[in-house]
């Protein structure tokens, strides 16, 4: 038996979420834990029959749900995968599941699919067809999509803006939504040197529609988006700047490798909550 007899009722996305990990999965079904949602990546849940399928239906039953992808590959020149668009476009429909994030980065080249998040050239170009095909998948979709901002580790000769104006841009052209993870923002800021704060400053705040937190690995000279530590105190300084712009936009605590006990990630997600509270009291927040 998956569940316990008593069940929860799904309800918006709201408050501090977590990113569902398979190691994490009998607990939830079985304990149902007091976690407000759940970031779900939809790439592992395309296949037909089977547990992975009864798992998912049965975490939605509970759970409100949102979609993260890394299979649209929005930036490639290959064409769209329309039979991966149905099978998303079938589910979400069948769960409920209430938005699609996408990154911005492609992850095909001429049929082949890399395992890394390849990031964008900031240019005319680039925005132009970006928007275009992100057009195509929220006409698919019939709703808007989320576009999340990635770590990058080189910058291009071809860019002719910078990160910010590119997504503001972005956002416009091709009327969707935004992710803003913060931890990618902070990666950036170690790797390339960009402002984090200015950074914040140029954002389309009404098109922010979920924030992602994460933590870094310190490699030799720089730092990965690993995903596998605790946010950082500068990253969460960071986070109560932006926060205070999105007093009320749902935030998620992603760990996705050297993966903690369930109740280490709900520390993190109280600790966004109390930041955010924070805020509401009149306490600001700088960068450290």
């Amino acid at each position: 038996m998956l569940l316990q007899e008593k069940q929860k009722a799904p309800g918006p996305i709201s408050g501090t979420g977590i990113g569902l990990r398979s190691s994490h999965v009998g607990e939830i079904l079985m304990k149902q834990p007091d976690i407000p949602w759940l970031e779900l990546l939809a790439d592992n849940h395309m296949a037909a029959g089977g547990l992975i399928p009864e798992q998912l239906a049965a975490v939605c039953e509970i759970y409100p749900v949102t979609f993260h992808s890394v299979g649209l590959s929005l930036g490639s020149i290959d064409p769209l995968d329309f039979k991966y668009l149905g099978k998303l476009k079938k589910l979400m429909r069948q769960h409920h599941v209430a938005w699609l994030s996408e990154h911005l980065c492609f992850t095909s080249v001429d049929g082949f699919h890399s395992h890394d998040l390849l990031p964008m050239p900031y240019s005319q170009e680039s925005l132009q067809h970006m928007a275009q095909r992100i057009t195509h998948v929220q006409d698919f979709l019939g709703e808007r999509i989320l576009v999340e901002n990635v770590s990058n580790y080189m910058k291009f000769a071809e860019s002719e803006m910078d990160e910010a104006e590119f997504i503001t841009a972005l956002a416009i052209q091709a009327d969707c939504d935004l992710l803003i993870d913060v931890n990618n923002i902070y990666v950036n800021h170690l790797n390339l040197g960009i402002d984090p704060v200015r950074y914040i400053k140029q954002l389309p705040f009404e098109r922010v529609r979920e924030v992602h937190l994460a933590g870094y690995e310190q490699k030799d000279g720089f730092v990965l988006d690993a995903h596998n530590n605790p946010v950082s105190d500068p990253v969460w300084d960071l986070y109560g700047q932006l926060i205070q712009h999105l007093p009320n936009v749902p935030v998620l605590i992603e760990w996705d490798n050297d993966i903690p006990p369930l109740s280490r990630l709900m520390e993190e997600a109280h600790k966004a909550d109390v930041i955010k509270q924070q805020y509401r009291q009149g306490i600001s927040y700088a960068i450290s």
